[in-house]
């Protein structure tokens, strides 16, 4: 089976992860998406929903697309929160899976990923989604310092470069402004019905 990994802390799940993973489901042909919630992150300020409410609005938003589903590993008090870690576990459930991780081209050049040989390893494909705020030329001048068969498992996804993010999201929460169509109906719904993300310093900080 072609399975495809995509990761974040979704703090909260929004409309342009679901683009992007579905969107990346098709071009790749891939029969499923697993979405892979991570605890926190090592580069950014932590999350600001508790695993239990990011865990409910990200099955809430995946629950009409039957080709979506979701890995909670990274959830476990031992899980270290780093790709390399992560990546070998889920391999050794899909040994015989080919596996592709999906990732934003913000991620991928401005995150200093560690061990990144040991993350190709346990891959057979890394995609990498553009973003709009990202110039195409930082990732290729990424891919250039890759050796050859490493470089040849990235792949460039032909995508709308988008600018949508959970920071977008908190933000307009905080200050008071409307997040529809930035999230799915029922992660609008939760969040308004928990009082999520309202004016507070860590609303606004950086944790996609």
């Amino acid at each position: 089976m072609k399975i495809g990994l995509f990761g974040g802390t979704f703090d909260p799940v929004h409309n342009a992860h679901l683009f992007v993973a579905e969107a990346a489901r098709v071009e790749l042909g891939l029969e499923r998406m697993i979405f892979l919630p991570t605890r926190g992150s090592h580069y950014r300020s932590g999350p600001v929903a508790s695993i239990e409410q990011r865990m409910a609005m990200l099955r809430g938003a995946l629950a009409s697309n039957p080709h979506f589903a979701i890995d909670e590993t990274d959830l476990d008090a031992s899980a270290t929160g780093y790709s390399a870690d992560l990546l070998p576990r889920v391999r050794a459930r899909h040994p015989h899976d080919d596996l592709t991780f999906v990732v934003g081209g913000d991620s991928l050049v401005d995150s200093p990923w560690q061990r990144f040989d040991v993350v190709l390893a346990n891959l057979d494909a890394f995609a990498i989604a553009p973003r709009a705020e990202r110039a195409p030329e930082r990732v290729d001048s990424l891919l250039a310092t890759l050796a050859p068969g490493d470089r040849e498992k990235l792949r460039v996804l032909d995508l709308p470069a988008l600018n949508g993010s959970a920071t977008l999201v908190r933000r307009q929460l905080a200050r008071g402004g409307s997040i529809r169509y930035l999230v799915p109906e029922f992660v609008a719904r939760y969040i308004a019905e928990h009082g999520l993300y309202r004016a507070t310093p860590d609303a606004l900080a950086h944790a996609d």
